[in-house]
């Protein structure tokens, strides 16, 4: 149960040590695989095409970071080559007493509604490592399905897709 009031805003550079002690839960570790280091302190305030870092919190204490990105435009060109008017999102609670609360949730459904607000947006895209068996469940639970097994670097994934008309459809647009 989400207690408070959730809302993403954008990661400034006074968020980068809370960023940095994130990522040395084990549990960040755990889910973010071996492509994913960020010296926060440099990324957080570059301004890059195609992506946003965005801070989830209530009632104004930072509970867990989400990434967007336009995996067309993105400049690691992580995706490869990919059709435009997509997003792709990666999602983490911060601390590990957060977890379980319902808080990664409304994170997802805040972060869905933001994907989808530009109208030319089609579809979501999610690559969980294989091994994340709980995130599985969870992007399943939220809407999204499994479309393939891809590995991303030195990272084993499965890709999750959610589409515009799949969302609306169950009465979440």
């Amino acid at each position: 149960m989400v207690f408070g009031l959730m809302k993403l805003r954008t990661a400034t550079l006074d968020d980068v040590p809370t960023l940095q002690s994130w990522d040395r839960e084990v549990h960040v570790i755990d889910a973010s695989g071996d492509d994913d280091i960020y010296d926060w302190a440099v990324e957080v305030p570059r301004i890059v095409d195609g992506r946003e870092f965005l801070i989830a919190e209530i009632d104004g204490r930072p509970i867990g970071m989400l990434q967007i990105i336009d995996p067309a435009r993105e400049e690691s060109h992580y995706w490869g080559d990919i059709a435009p008017d997509l997003r792709a999102i990666d999602i983490w609670i911060g601390d590990a007493a957060d977890l379980g609360r319902g808080y990664g949730t409304e994170m997802m459904r805040l972060a869905i509604e933001h994907c989808f607000a530009p109208p030319e947006v089609t579809a979501i895209l999610i690559d969980p490592l294989v091994r994340n068996t709980r995130a599985h469940r969870f992007y399943e639970r939220m809407g999204f399905r499994r479309i393939e097994q891809r590995m991303f670097g030195a990272d084993d994934c499965y890709v999750f897709r959610m589409d515009r008309a799949d969302w609306i459809a169950h009465g979440k647009g």
